[in-house]
């Protein structure tokens, strides 16, 4: 007798007003190694939560009937009255939810489907995916499958998971918890080439171990809003980079005469030239003198005659160091501008990543910080207090950047392994990084000064270290 086939489906969905723009999302999994089978996302127009859930719940059930016909489906969702009512414990009284939940019951027999209430942090994929659809939707399209990146943000979630402590790949936290396990199994006897810490730390020819503090200033929002005085209780002190181990005394002593002295703060084997991203902000647009708020949700500003002259600049800057290998640019018509005048200097193709895109500001968009606090005081203390809250009018949190971010620069690495890659991006995602790569708090997006056309740097090794390299460096501008 042939088993059926068992699937699981991750469904979701939100309204932006509850009732307001909605879309749902749906995921269909293969049990055993986590494959993402199928995916299916909508804009639904105008409606609520619950409905947006049954809808997604829909798309999830018809996308596995559509794999195999004669699957059992293990459906996990994070909405307890979906699944309390599904599951028949609950009565559906409301009438828009009936007809909805009689077509999710008719997709399959009843007795191949069990639900499961899940956590949100759990359905991630689905929620992405919802997320995206009501994207697209306020830009007047429908979510398409090429664009998205809920799989990569769902892997990369899993990922972070699984790494002691908590962190995406790649961040300073999962390469110091590494560094420090092995240096615990050092110390207790094992032979020191065991030790697997950080990577050696070498120049690339660009920007070879500099030390770079982030200088104390407002965060900008394209060159924005600052955190008001007292933000943040948590004071971040200056610290050691997390992921050096020190050399242990017995290891000079030890050295033979007339050898090189090993390389001080730093252990394990050399894991070979790292992904070497050279960060540059783009230059002014009209609004950045003006410090208003500018992301991915707005007019989509051109550079600015003082912008077109910094981007030359930084251009001319790049081309003396001659050491870029490949530019990977937002697709925000201001960092395309940028990327252009490098790539014409160095005679290099621009690839676009959306994934490099300004946070969406919301109604926020093309305000000043003191407009915001004058019309939304409410919404802007949340914000400031939270990296979950997002800007008034379905903008996008700083939590949902990061998790945007840290897929496009896992994706980006792995494609990019060795090589030195210019990232023309904005404020938020190049804040993102180096506060990813130094394992720091949400509220250090607040402490860091990023001006129009700097550059920044980070290096990403195999064995999941960064090494922030180069914060803010504004010299070529002077």
């Amino acid at each position: 007798m042939t088993t059926a086939r068992e699937l699981i489906v991750e469904a979701d969905g939100g309204s932006r007003g509850n009732p307001g723009p909605a879309g749902y999302g749906a995921v269909v999994l293969d049990p055993v190694t986590g494959e993402t089978l199928a995916e299916a996302a909508e804009y639904i127009g105008v409606a609520t939560n619950n409905v947006a859930e049954y809808k997604g719940l829909v798309a999830g059930l018809t996308a596995a009937r559509a794999l195999f016909p004669d699957a059992t489906v293990h459906v996990r969702m994070d909405s307890k009255l979906v699944v309390e009512q599904m599951s028949g414990r609950w009565k559906i009284k409301h009438p828009d939810m009936k007809p909805l939940a009689a077509e999710a019951g008719r997709v399959f027999p009843a007795g191949r489907v069990r639900y499961e209430w899940i956590p949100r942090e759990l359905n991630k994929h689905a929620d992405r995916l919802a997320n995206e659809a009501m994207d697209a939707g306020k830009q007047g399209r429908q979510w398409e499958p090429s664009g998205s990146t809920a799989a990569l943000d769902a892997v990369a979630a899993r990922n972070a998971a699984a790494l002691p402590p908590s962190g995406p790949p790649g961040d300073a936290t999962a390469g110091a918890a590494r560094a420090r396990a092995a240096l615990a199994t050092r110390t207790s006897g094992a032979p020191a080439e065991a030790v697997t810490g950080s990577a050696d730390v070498r120049g690339d020819g660009l920007f070879a171990a500099e030390e770079a503090g982030a200088s104390s200033g407002d965060f900008e929002a394209e060159a924005g809003a600052a955190a008001p005085t007292g933000h943040a209780a948590r004071v971040l002190a200056p610290t050691a980079p997390t992921a050096a181990v020190p050399a242990e005394p017995s290891a000079t002593a030890a050295a033979p005469a007339g050898s090189a002295a090993p390389r001080q703060g730093w252990a394990g084997p050399d894991m070979g030239a790292p992904a070497t991203f050279v960060l540059l902000r783009h230059g002014e647009t009209a609004l950045t003198p003006e410090k208003r708020f500018s992301g991915s949700g707005g007019t989509d500003p051109e550079l600015s005659a003082a912008g077109l002259r910094q981007a030359e600049a930084v251009a001319a800057a790049l081309a003396a160091r001659g050491t870029i290998q490949e530019i990977v640019s937002s697709p925000l018509t201001r960092c395309r501008q940028t990327a252009a005048a490098v790539a014409a200097r160095l005679g290099l193709d621009v690839q676009v990543e959306r994934g490099l895109r300004e946070t969406d500001f919301g109604a926020w968009e093309g305000l000043t910080f003191g407009e915001v606090r004058e019309r939304y005081p409410r919404d802007l203390d949340d914000w400031l207090a939270s990296p979950k809250a997002a800007p008034t009018g379905g903008g996008e949190s700083f939590a949902a950047v990061a998790r945007r971010v840290a897929a496009t620069r896992d994706r980006l690495t792995a494609a990019h392994a060795g090589r030195t890659v210019l990232l023309v991006t904005h404020v938020t995602p190049i804040k993102t990084l180096v506060r990813l790569a130094l394992g720091a708090p949400p509220e250090s997006l607040f402490k860091m000064e990023l001006s129009a056309a700097s550059i920044s740097a980070v290096a990403y090794y195999a064995d999941g270290n960064a090494s922030v390299r180069l914060l803010n460096d504004t010299s070529h501008l002077r």
